[in-house]
């Protein structure tokens, strides 16, 4: 190992396995993301897409997606979970605990991530333009493109990071894990919520899971940088 990787990786905390495994699933969502952008791109997972919306629906009437009426109800409400004012809301409420713990720096960790997160999806939905589906009526209004999933993403994104900043709150391996499995749930609910109204393609969520937890990864590896620096305040013990 060359001396100038040493000391990369020293500056995040040593070669450690958890290191490690973050940098490898950075990477390997990355190349999910390339490879899935390529199928949608060439058209190859359009009939699988389609499959899909439309096995989700009543085939006498696409409007009508299946199961009890509730259901849609219940759909409507996970997807605004994922909304930008629910998220901006959440956003919101973290910067102020930290305001009140005076913890300046890591505001403007957070902020970075969130809105560099954002910013990094839309110029994605442009690069990509692709139609939001069409083949099934659309349950709830949308007005940007369809690839990736904005809700997916930036969900993943804010979710992740709170998720994180829970688990400095919390002593024990069980509690951090649960945290971080009930964030990573109300990611895959929000996901699931827009196939089910049918503005969104099963590829457009898997894109947007993808790029969000890929993104959320790598600002967790500034942070742990910056941290060693001592550029941001590190956990409470």
């Amino acid at each position: 190992m060359s001396a100038r990787l040493r000391k990369i990786i020293d500056h995040f905390g040593g070669a450690s396995p958890v290191i490690l495994a973050v940098g490898l699933l950075i990477i390997a969502s990355a190349w999910f993301f390339v490879e899935l952008a390529d199928e949608v791109v060439e058209g190859d997972s359009r009939q699988f897409d389609e499959w899909v919306l439309q096995s989700l629906r009543d085939p006498a009437d696409p409007a009508m997606p299946r199961g009890p009426t509730w259901l849609k109800l219940i759909m409507a409400d996970i997807t605004a979970l994922g909304g930008v004012a629910v998220l901006c809301i959440m956003t919101t409420a973290v910067v102020g605990y930290m305001l009140m713990t005076r913890k300046f720096a890591a505001i403007a960790l957070i902020l970075g991530a969130t809105i560099g997160g954002v910013l990094v999806g839309s110029v994605l939905k442009q690069q990509f333009a692709r139609p939001r589906p069409s083949v099934v009526p659309h349950l709830t209004e949308v007005l940007t493109h369809s690839f990736p999933s904005g809700h997916s993403m930036y969900s993943a994104i804010v979710y992740l990071t709170l998720g994180a900043l829970l688990t400095r709150l919390t002593p024990g391996w069980r509690e951090k894990i649960y945290l971080i499995v009930v964030a990573l749930g109300i990611i895959f609910l929000i996901g699931i919520s827009r196939i089910y109204l049918g503005v969104h393609y099963p590829t457009d969520v898997l894109a947007g899971w993808t790029a969000g937890l890929a993104w959320a990864l790598l600002c967790w590896l500034v942070a742990r940088y910056l941290q060693r620096k001592g550029a941001v305040e590190k956990e409470d013990e």
